[in-house]
């Protein structure tokens, strides 16, 4: 059963009929160092981008707020080690160890993992529905931090010139917003080519990394102590509400878990946890553990915390290195953001948007314009209102740490229902988890007042939009349902008086028993039925990708008709007239390029007495009247549609 509803995006059009994968059918992967080396590199470039780019603030701003309430050495060394304990626990232990367990024939992320734990067994028709709603919310959530990431993360880079000379400090923000628009005008050009290079660049930060995280540790070892957590009770044991408050700080750090569970299916499993055990977690425990070094010689450097273990003739060069970093984060935020949106249209939870590929072999190279506009004016507005790094970090981190109660949540029914887990290992596990997850979403939900407002505001929009969406559709389904005709009673009195003419008519349809509105249309105006008429239905499964072989079913109706259910799943790209031509496997020999594909374009007026209250009415007929159409969106030959209109009120 799907975690939603198939609802499609037209009442006289399939959710997706038809699919050609976006994803290729690989061929099981050959073992070997040099293959798991290049995903690995791969996973470098397109996963840890943003994990990997938080040593430029989350030290900084973690010792910042512990340095009011403690000296500096307890500061650092207590700040130091709620870090190191936040990557372990949350990043490597639920994030790399277990939740990637989870996966969703091998695909990963917020969607994909509350499909899988929909459709575990002996679930209450009441936590499907908890489930359904907090993949909503966790999709909201994505995107308010999809908006902050690229801002936040481009603007530390860039920062670094005001540690050179204040008089630095008017280009920061101009240089921010040139880069970032670069970056968003560049996306309708794909990353595939520029995207070989993401690798190396980040394989070499995080050498970098590495190499001035040791040299700094070699000056003062005694920081190598803070992996001990009682520095960090100590924190909370002096001094809890400060303590406590530092915790939004410290979930800085571990911004980008997410990507590493939601890429799961770019890269492997096993070359992300690989990528993270012996590159990305040793640089980024180097590089934060160097910085706490260099804070403990000198305390007055926490504001520069990062720049403080450069050497002063690399601080150029390390500026234009960690702006590529950034970039390059920032370029794994959006793509994320598309590939997230790309799923959510085909599960029904947002409108038809134009998607592209950019690509004709790299898998999950998208590009969506609607979205891509809506981020980047979004980011450009957010920098424009924050200025810098250090008032951003205080909207940073609320939308982050939401989805992580929500996957913890997810993973726990997968592990209890699925993996057949004892309830006392998953209640003590999972309890555990949940409560470092609530620890971390109460300290951040302090920083509404300061600027956490804004993350949850466009979460709330989202939220608003695809609720409204999803109420919409199922109560624009149930009208269209009721008005329509039985498909057997229209074979029944389907006679032979009727005129047929040569041809083949193809009808789109969201339901597989009724008769498609387009059809009775065109029996109305037009008075005839092709030779061949062909009833296309899709259901949307909730896996990434449906194996050819159970893709589609064909049922010969009799007189001349036809039924074709495709199955695909939400990683699949819709194409109609392919699953025509695929249908010639299963004995129905079909000549699409000659085919006339019959859709609806409905107008939506609103109903006397709606079961939608005046603005969700407005706002769904708002967002089904920009959607895209139809006919571009099922890739359908546009010199071979026949539109038909009709009126409903809803």
């Amino acid at each position: 059963m799907n975690i939603y509803p198939p609802e499609p995006a037209d009442p006289n059009a399939v959710p997706l009929a038809g699919a050609t994968p976006s994803k290729p059918v690989i061929p099981p992967p050959r073992d070997g160092l040099r293959r798991n080396l290049g995903l690995m590199m791969g996973a470098l470039g397109g996963v840890f981008g943003d994990i990997g780019t938080s040593p430029l603030y989350a030290m900084r701003q973690t010792v910042l707020a512990t340095t009011t309430g403690f000296s500096n050495h307890i500061a650092v060394m207590g700040s130091l080690s709620m870090i190191f304990w936040a990557l372990v626990l949350v990043v490597t232990a639920k994030y790399v160890t277990i939740i990637m367990r989870a996966d969703n024939n091998g695909e990963g992320g917020t969607l994909a993992l509350a499909a899988l734990a929909h459709r575990s067994p002996g679930m209450s028709r009441r936590l499907k529905s908890t489930i359904g709603i907090g993949a909503i919310l966790g999709l909201a959530l994505f995107y308010g931090d999809g908006m902050l990431t690229p801002a936040i993360t481009v603007l530390s880079a860039v920062e670094g010139l005001e540690v050179e000379s204040p008089a630095f400090a008017p280009l920061v923000v101009p240089l921010t917003l040139i880069i970032l628009i670069g970056l968003f005008a560049f996306q309708s050009r794909g990353t595939a080519k520029i995207g070989r290079l993401f690798g190396p660049v980040m394989l070499l930060w995080f050498a970098t990394l590495s190499v001035l995280g040791a040299y700094s540790i070699l000056k003062n070892p005694a920081i190598l102590a803070a992996v001990n957590p009682v520095y960090a009770f100590d924190l909370f044991i002096n001094a809890p509400w400060i303590a406590f408050v530092s915790l939004g700080a410290v979930v800085l750090a571990v911004t980008g878990c997410e990507a590493l569970y939601a890429d799961m299916g770019h890269f492997g499993k096993k070359p992300i946890q690989y990528a993270w055990y012996f590159v990305a977690l040793p640089a980024l425990l180097l590089d934060y553990f160097g910085q706490g070094a260099a804070l403990l010689r000198d305390p007055h450097l926490a504001g520069i915390a990062f720049f403080s273990i450069v050497p002063h003739w690399a601080h150029f060069t390390m500026v234009i290195l960690a702006t590529m970093a950034a970039v390059i984060a920032s370029q794994a935020v959006i793509t994320g953001v598309f590939s997230m949106t790309q799923q959510a249209v085909q599960l029904g939870q947002l409108p038809r948007m134009e998607i592209r590929h950019t690509s004709a072999t790299e898998y999950g190279q998208i590009y969506v314009p609607r979205m891509n506009i809506v981020l980047a004016i979004g980011v450009v507005l957010i920098v424009l209102i924050f200025k810098n790094s250090g008032a951003l970090a205080a909207a940073y981190g609320i939308a982050v740490t939401g989805v992580m109660v929500i996957d913890t949540f997810n993973a726990s029914l997968v592990a209890r229902k699925q993996w057949h887990w004892a309830l006392w290992g998953v209640v003590l596990l999972f309890g555990a988890l949940g409560i470092t997850d609530f620890l971390f979403l109460a300290a951040n939900s302090l920083k509404i007042p300061e600027g956490g407002w804004l993350p949850l505001l466009i979460a709330a929009a989202m939220f608003l939009v695809m609720d409204t969406w999803r109420r919409g559709r199922r109560v624009h389904m149930e009208i269209v349902r009721n008005e329509s005709m039985p498909l057997a009673l229209f074979l029944e009195r389907a006679d032979k008086s009727t005129q047929r003419v040569a041809g083949l008519g193809v009808f789109l349809s969201s339901r597989n028993d009724v008769v498609p509105g387009a059809l009775l249309h065109n029996l109305k105006h037009n008075k005839v039925l092709h030779e061949r008429v062909v009833i296309a239905n899709v259901v949307v499964e909730d896996t990434p990708v449906v194996p050819p072989e159970k893709r589609i079913e064909v049922q010969k109706l009799g007189k001349g008709f036809y039924s074709v259910r495709v199955h695909h799943g939400f990683f699949e790209t819709p194409d109609v007239p392919q699953a025509m031509e695929d249908a010639r496997r299963f004995g129905l020999a079909l000549d699409v390029s000659t085919a006339t594909f019959f859709i609806g374009r409905e107008t939506l007026v609103p109903a006397e007495h709606s079961e939608l209250n005046r603005f969700r009415n407005w706002l769904y007929r708002t967002i089904a009247g920009n959607a895209l159409s139809p006919a571009l969106f099922y890739n359908l030959p546009t010199n071979r549609v026949v539109e038909l209109g009709t009126q409903i009120a809803i």
